[in-house]
């Protein structure tokens, strides 16, 4: 069976450095940290009391009132950036046979606020306890992608993923298989996240997993410097339209890229800890190579996992040197979570967003914060520290990585006929 080509012909961004595809982009490559002091909850009693939230958005400007009341923040976010997805797109929604569409997004906690905002209501209440009646239709992760399929009538697969911080990766990996196996012409995919909540922040802090840097939280999220001390907890969501290559050619769609490999492997080493050899990280992207049918050395450009842990990076950098070996001294590597923070299961979304741009512009954004490489990772290596590099963009890993040791790596190139 001959595989399907899959192509991406739209995007949509909703992140802490820009509210669009467009503002999320002019951030990256101006260096925009997106970190700020948490406004969701007073977080005066917190080890880390800043965050990158999601700035400046009325909901109520994309959604309407009563439907919002029905959907936690996460699935809000998710149908915005779906929203400019399918406009930017093009398709036909009138023509389009929506039996052949799917929606896939990732998600790492789904409607987690919710949950504990109503379990926080219960405990505090002094009469007899109310529930939402949409309660468990906030709380429940497929209802995400199950808004998205509503709203606009696809009727095709129809489901998320959660993987921790790799969740978005694998909607975006089972997408294009879908599409490949010829199961859909098109699919709706990404990730969603609103996590920053004193939950998530609580329990962050007790893993001491989180940046405390409260004095400096510009500065915090810090990927590779020797002065890193944990990462900086972001939310927002990304969608992409993956479509089958004859059908986006059929309609005349612009094409951002081509999806065209997925490694995915389990660490087997700790819950959340990385393995320090980062030996299934480098299987995931050889992988992802070898699905493309790709060489180590056509790779141009590695977006990282890069969260700012002290673990994490080291690890993942051991691992590209194993996989690229000497090459890795002339790929372009950064860490688009410098600036957007962590999105957990939404991360990828937003990084495959990144390097569509960067296909598409031939330039690569910036990792900021990095005063001190660390002295364990080679230091002819380039992190793209001092500004955005133009330079030729035509083949892209990008990797990530989850507590439970999810590893997945996706392959993107520039789309050849």
């Amino acid at each position: 069976m001959e595989l399907q080509r899959v192509v991406i012909t739209g995007m949509g961004a909703l992140t802490p450095v820009g509210n669009n595809v467009d503002d999320y982009w002019a951030s990256l490559l101006n260096g925009v940290s997106g970190a700020g002091p948490i406004t969701h909850f007073n977080p005066e009693k917190f080890e880390t009391r800043f965050a990158c939230e999601i700035k400046g958005l009325n909901v109520e400007d994309y959604i309407p009132k009563k439907t919002v009341a029905r959907m936690d923040l996460c699935a809000q976010y998710a149908m915005i950036s779906t929203m400019e997805a399918i406009a930017d797109s093009g398709l036909d929604l009138e023509r389009l046979n929506k039996d052949r569409v799917g929606v896939i997004i990732g998600s790492g906690i789904g409607g987690f606020t919710s949950m504990m905002d109503s379990a926080i209501a219960f405990v505090e209440s002094d009469h007899i306890p109310r529930f939402s009646p949409y309660l468990l239709i906030k709380v429940l992760g497929d209802v995400i992608s199950g808004h998205i399929s509503l709203k606009y009538g696809f009727s095709g697969p129809n489901y998320i993923t959660s993987a921790a911080c790799a969740s978005a990766a694998n909607a975006i990996g089972d997408a294009m298989h879908l599409i490949q196996l010829g199961k859909a012409d098109i699919i709706v995919t990404g990730g969603t996240e609103a996590s920053i909540n004193e939950t998530a922040i609580g329990g962050f802090n007790a893993m001491h997993a989180l940046s405390t840097r409260n004095d400096d939280y510009a500065h915090a999220s810090r990927p590779f410097d020797s002065g890193r001390d944990g990462f900086v907890m972001g939310e927002g969501a990304a969608t992409l339209i993956l479509e089958r290559l004859d059908h986006a050619l059929a309609r005349g769609a612009k094409i951002y890229g081509e999806l065209c490999g997925v490694g995915m492997t389990a660490d087997t080493f700790h819950i959340t800890a990385p393995a320090p050899d980062g030996k299934s990280a480098a299987a995931s992207m050889r992988l992802a190579l070898q699905d493309a049918g790709i060489h180590p050395e056509e790779v141009d450009y590695v977006n990282m996992h890069g969260t700012s842990t002290p673990q994490g990076d080291l690890s993942e950098c051991i691992a590209i040197q194993n996989t690229f070996g000497d090459h890795a001294r002339r790929l372009l590597l950064n860490s688009t979570k410098s600036m957007t923070g962590h999105l957990l299961g939404a991360g990828p979304a937003v990084e495959s967003v990144a390097i569509l741009k960067s296909i598409q512009h031939n330039i690569v954004h910036p990792t900021i914060n990095i005063e001190h490489l660390d002295e364990r990772i080679p230091q002819d290596w380039n992190f793209c520290a001092n500004g955005p590099i133009q330079h030729p963009v035509n083949t892209v890993l990008s990797n990530s990585f989850g507590f439970g040791g999810h590893n997945v790596s996706l392959l993107y190139k520039r789309y050849v006929e």
